[in-house]
């Protein structure tokens, strides 16, 4: 067994996870997943509740170990996430341009260009309680793309937004990819956009057994390619 590693990628490659495992006592979380994302590929990981898509993407980027299998990252590999949730409370004001700089400090016109990637500059600084779902799913981009990052990971981008909001959120993560040349690993269940969209899919199904019966083990992480 291989355990998470960190070494020379092919060309254009971010990261590479083959036949990944992680488990939890007695029970496997995920097992048998092969999962790769490259440079300018938008690839999906679907799974219903309790599937192990978040562990799977925290075993990806090395925030856990593996428990099986192995994982190759590009070296000094750049990774902006948007998180599924995010609580600000109203007793704590927050502003747009504080929450800009709660990772890092940036320059003003980095964190404008970051702001105008995804069509908030003329927002000004308000406070974050007083956002929609959609313009806060958009600054929540506009901070995970202030680190310029070589892979972003969206954790379900179309949670809390609505039908229009959801299609502008992934008509500026498109406009992003191609601009960066970025990869992008998003977390859905949005089934039919993925198989409409993406250039790589990856299914989890629940795994409940070390050894499942009928042959299905080999299902835990089914690859789709892109037609």
């Amino acid at each position: 067994m291989d355990n998470s590693s960190t070494g020379p990628a092919a060309s254009g490659l971010l990261v590479d996870a083959r036949d990944i495992g992680v488990r939890r006592g007695e029970r496997w979380i995920i097992r048998h997943v092969d999962l790769k994302v490259t440079r300018g590929e938008l690839v999906y990981l679907i799974g219903a509740n309790g599937a192990g898509k978040s562990t799977c993407v925290k075993a990806i980027l090395g925030l856990i170990d593996v428990d099986e299998g192995q994982v190759t990252r590009a070296p000094s590999l750049e990774v902006g996430y948007v998180p599924q949730r995010l609580q600000v409370t109203a007793t704590l004001p927050m502003t747009v341009r504080r929450l800009m700089t709660l990772t890092g400090r940036f320059a003003a016109d980095r964190i404008d260009s970051a702001l105008a990637a995804v069509g908030l500059e003329r927002l000004g600084d308000p406070p974050v309680t007083t956002l929609s779902g959609g313009e806060f799913q958009r600054l929540m981009l506009a901070r995970a793309l202030i680190h310029r990052p070589d892979l972003l990971v969206l954790d379900e981008p179309e949670q809390g937004v609505d039908a229009t909001g959801t299609d502008v959120v992934h008509e500026l993560i498109e406009g992003i990819r191609q601009d960066l040349g970025c990869g992008v690993l998003t977390i859905s269940h949005d089934l039919k956009r993925a198989m409409d969209t993406g250039d790589d899919l990856v299914v989890l199904v629940p795994h409940e057994h070390d050894d499942p019966p009928f042959g299905i083990r080999g299902f835990q992480g089914m690859n789709t390619p892109s037609d």
